[in-house]
């Protein structure tokens, strides 16, 4: 039998006058949990979607409520509950991909339906920048903070230390993910590092597939990070969740190339005031110009729209919801 995904009242792309009461659904039982499934044909391309679910069962998640920002499902959070969060979720023994996702996520997916799916239909769709952090209280979620996505992996690879989890790197440049190893050892001790791999700036053939499947099934990871940038990490996730044995996939991007000193993390007061693109935009100018000189102003002008009530509701993901099970 069919099950109806539960909706609440939208926040940012609607009129809703009790923000604090009025979320989507997408966190208690189960509910926004992103469950691998069998590979769909997408616009010619094969690809494992999480879908979103809304089953009944004696396990639930907290944390994962959520409001939309231009159709993106962001989930109302901060850093402790996300890593409490992830702890519950891989106890429980489920399967899923948290996106971590700014002004850049979003925008990107304005124009990219198959990416605005993988983002609503994930576990967690934690506010990597500050902007989306403001629009969450600004709809009255008072406990609402950022999950920077360096900051985030350290936390729950300390949390994993704790508990005795594997964890699994893949993404960066050759040598990255081998530093990073490393790297996270010396600042969690007892940090279970099962593998790294450093994926091609391609998407993967057939043989490469077929040796990152081995790897991880070898190593049985209950996390794998991955950090291959907005859009090509969570097209990753999404594609191979379903293929790779794990209980979790995260997406942190630029996080392994600054934990490996690649790249300089923002100075704190910086982020505290939503500056950290300019940031970065000094460090890789050719790289970034677009990405921040384009869209953080059309980001500005479409939120500035949808909150004076101006511009029609953005779309909602049409995958059907399934039940989720155990792995």
């Amino acid at each position: 039998m069919k099950t109806a995904l539960a909706r609440g009242p939208t926040l940012i792309d609607g009129r809703n006058p009790r923000a604090a009461d009025a979320v989507e659904a997408s966190g208690l039982n189960c509910h926004g949990i992103g469950v691998a499934q069998a590979p769909a044909r997408n616009g010619g391309r094969d690809m494992a979607i999480g879908q979103a679910v809304a089953a009944s069962g004696s396990y639930s998640v907290r944390g994962t409520r959520r409001f939309r920002v231009l159709g993106v499902r962001v989930s109302i959070t901060n850093m402790h509950l996300a890593v409490e969060t992830v702890d519950e979720f891989i106890r429980m023994g489920a399967r899923g991909y948290i996106c971590v996702t700014g002004v850049h996520g979003v925008m990107e997916s304005q124009s990219d339906r198959e990416l605005l799916e993988i983002h609503n239909h994930s576990f967690l769709t934690v506010p990597d920048g500050m902007p989306l952090v403001w629009l969450g209280k600004l709809n009255g979620f008072r406990n609402m903070g950022r999950v920077y996505g360096p900051d985030f992996m350290i936390e729950v690879c300390a949390r994993a230390a704790e508990r005795g989890y594997k964890i699994f790197l893949c993404g960066g440049a050759a040598g990255v993910a081998e530093d990073l190893k490393i790297t996270l050892e010396q600042k969690c001790c007892g940090l279970k590092v099962a593998g790294t791999y450093t994926p091609p700036f391609r998407p993967l053939n057939e043989l490469e597939e077929a040796e990152l499947v081995a790897r991880v099934a070898e190593c049985q990871p209950d996390i794998i990070w991955v950090g291959l940038s907005t859009p090509k990490q969570e097209r990753f996730m999404a594609r191979y969740l379903s293929r790779l044995d794990t209980k979790l996939m995260i997406g942190v991007g630029a996080a392994f190339d600054i934990h490996t000193g690649r790249i300089s993390d923002s100075p704190a007061w910086l982020k505290v005031c939503g500056l950290q693109w300019l940031h970065r935009l000094v460090q890789e100018p050719r790289r970034l110009w677009r990405r921040y000189l384009l869209n953080n102003p059309r980001f500005l002008y479409k939120v500035g729209k949808e909150l004076m009530g101006l511009s029609r509701r953005e779309p909602r993901s049409r995958v059907e919801p399934r039940p989720c099970s155990k792995k």
